[in-house]
């Protein structure tokens, strides 16, 4: 072989389809439509398969760029592509989401993550983990209810709480941060004090990713991620292909 295979390959990123969660509000758009499918004179016989697609760019496992929320803040298509690529941080609070769906990240969780890691945040792509990508095809689990309308007030996930989203973006310098749930925040803290992720981490240049695939097999360090976003002209996000890779000596995988 030409190339070793002493690395295990993790697809962090949920399907691209209909079922798609989206924030009550955005519109919940997705459309794929066969162009060709079938044999064709045109092709000698030959098989030959294409789709036209649309999407909400910011749905399924996707990229905000500092755009999203920055008056002339950098595009996706102008992000360096040296950003989204870095070691993996995984801060797990899977079992104290479990006993609260309002459970969220602190300052301490970070903290205790660099002391029991021995390293640092700075350089890394942060990812949260709660346990909420089992959830992501039922909407009434992922978001807390079914109701798809715009009353927000029985959404309920967790994640990051304001404390957490201002100490990492002022104390830390991340590539990027990202979640299992519909956004890094907390639903609680997302709605209630005006997505405080995002307006302090957007606009010092870091991504966000939301709704991503986090899998129970990754380390809290050791892992290598890849997410690559569709490169849309002047997108303030985009889908985007998230891998991780982990060295197959690292103790406890499967």
């Amino acid at each position: 072989n030409a190339m070793p295979t002493n690395v295990r390959y993790f697809d962090l990123t949920h399907t691209f389809e209909e079922t798609a969660v989206v924030l009550p509000g955005f519109r919940k758009f997705f459309k794929i439509d066969q162009l060709m499918n079938s044999s064709s004179d045109d092709f000698g016989g030959l098989w030959f398969k294409a789709e036209i697609y649309s999407q909400n760019s910011h749905s399924g496992t996707h990229m905000d760029a500092p755009s999203h929320v920055v008056p002339d803040g950098i595009n996706i298509d102008e992000m360096p592509v040296s950003q989204f690529h870095g070691p993996a941080a995984v801060v797990d609070i899977t079992e104290r989401a479990r006993l609260n769906v309002d459970a969220e990240v602190t300052v301490q969780d970070f903290l205790e993550w660099e002391s029991g890691t021995g390293q640092s945040l700075n350089g890394t792509i942060v990812l949260i983990r709660t346990g909420w990508a089992e959830k992501y095809n039922d909407q009434a689990a992922y978001l807390g209810t079914a109701d798809t309308a715009e009353d927000t007030s029985q959404i309920h996930y967790p994640g990051m709480s304001v404390e957490a989203c201002h100490w990492l973006a002022e104390n830390r310098d991340i590539k990027g941060l990202g979640s299992d749930t519909l956004s890094p925040e907390s639903a609680i803290t997302f709605f209630a004090d005006n997505l405080p992720c995002h307006f302090a981490m957007l606009p010092k240049g870091m991504f966000l990713l939301e709704s991503v695939a986090v899998k129970k097999e990754l380390p809290l360090y050791g892992a290598y991620i890849s997410a690559l976003p569709q490169k849309i002209v002047k997108g303030s996000g985009a889908p985007t292909r998230i891998v991780a890779t982990i060295p197959k000596i690292i103790e406890n995988l499967p």
